[in-house]
């Protein structure tokens, strides 16, 4: 079996989900879910951040090694 990826416009999407129904194909969604758990533990550290903890990406570029 071949898997193919494929953009479909937004205008285009209720026709093209009827028709792959129709056809009985296999769908697969790979969408990036990112869980509320994991979003809310984010912005707590993106509140609870402080101005003296941040470092300026300019003096710390350099130590990442072909990252």
């Amino acid at each position: 079996m071949k898997e193919i990826t494929l953009k479909v416009p937004d205008t285009k999407l209720s026709f093209f989900m009827e028709l792959v129904n129709q056809l009985g194909l296999e769908i697969k969604n790979d969408e990036l879910v990112i869980p509320k758990k994991h979003q809310e533990i984010v912005l707590d550290r993106i509140q609870n951040t402080k101005e003296e903890d941040l470092l300026h990406w300019d003096d710390i570029k350099d130590d990442f090694d072909g990252i």
